[in-house]
């Protein structure tokens, strides 16, 4: 059961970077991003090409190099088509984020075929960390090192887009506009424009989780879908617009789901559902929600 929590709380930690993205954009403009999915593996497959392109030897360098494409993509989207969908009516934003997973997936199967691919990582991919024996069997538990790398980065970005919100001046910008736009533009703020800077870091953040993924496992066109359902989930159960409520939404989430594996390998994933409608349920709100 120890290893069981420790690996689900190393799953969560990149539910965490699916869903981060996920939970600015809706703390900052109130959209809710249905293609965010897709854009993690586009992001994964920026990286697949990147490193068949050039060569490289070491993905890092490449993953470097798309993070400021990721931020220009996401800013021009916002710019000059999210920024169009928004209002208090929320399908518009719903139907053109959707078209544009439908966009993604074809365009990803169109280059890359429906075959699926890795990001090679060399040793990392293998490497543990050995914890010790467990008191139970007199085994090594060990965790993968790989894991543990996407865990540190996980709650690296929850604690630095906390501390962007909460002591900068842009996190002001972004409270300002999220919490009423009209009086923040009387005060001179431009929303479109805090509007598509938000939505750059989102891309980022997407970047991130998508090379990540690639790194973890194999990725495929058609995996978006499944990656936003864990994305939603986990902002859902930590609350929408709270960093540190998406963190412990997708450690509730990835705990959950191992729980039902260990119990039987068809049940993770539904396992998981069903915690998310609990927490529906019995807290729509979420279980942290969105504080300042």
């Amino acid at each position: 059961m120890l290893e069981t929590l420790l690996q689900g709380v190393l799953l969560g930690g990149l539910y965490t970077l699916f869903a981060l993205g996920q939970s600015l954009m809706f703390g900052v403009m109130r959209l809710t991003n249905t293609a965010q999915g897709d854009f993690i593996i586009l992001g994964a497959f920026a990286v697949i090409a990147g490193v068949s392109m050039t060569g490289a030897s070491v993905p890092w360098l490449v993953v470097l190099a798309v993070l400021p494409l990721a931020f220009g993509f996401g800013y021009l989207l916002q710019r000059h088509v999210l920024n169009g969908t928004l209002g208090k009516d929320p399908l518009p934003s719903l139907v053109v984020t959707f078209g544009l997973s439908i966009v993604i997936q074809n365009l990803l199967l169109e280059l890359f075929s429906a075959d699926p691919r890795a990001i090679e990582v060399g040793a990392l991919a293998t490497a543990s960390v050995p914890l010790g024996d467990t008191l139970a069997l007199g085994d090594t538990l060990a965790l993968g090192a790989l894991p543990l790398v996407i865990l540190a980065v996980a709650v690296a970005a929850t604690g630095a887009m906390q501390w962007m919100f909460t002591r900068t001046p842009l996190g002001r910008t972004f409270r300002a506009v999220s919490d009423d736009r009209e009086i923040a533009e009387l005060m001179g703020l431009k929303a479109k424009q805090v509007y598509a800077l938000a939505t750059g870091i989102a891309f980022v953040l997407i970047a991130i989780a998508g090379a990540l993924q690639g790194m973890r496992t194999t990725v495929s066109p058609s995996d978006g879908p499944l990656l936003l359902l864990f994305a939603f989930e986990a902002v859902i159960i930590g609350g929408m617009g709270s960093f540190w409520g998406t963190l412990a939404g997708a450690m509730i989430l990835g705990i959950a789901q191992q729980i039902g594996f260990r119990i039987d390998p068809g049940w993770g994933i539904w396992f998981g559902h069903l915690v998310f409608l609990a927490v529906l349920v019995l807290r729509p709100q979420g279980l942290f929600p969105k504080t300042r």
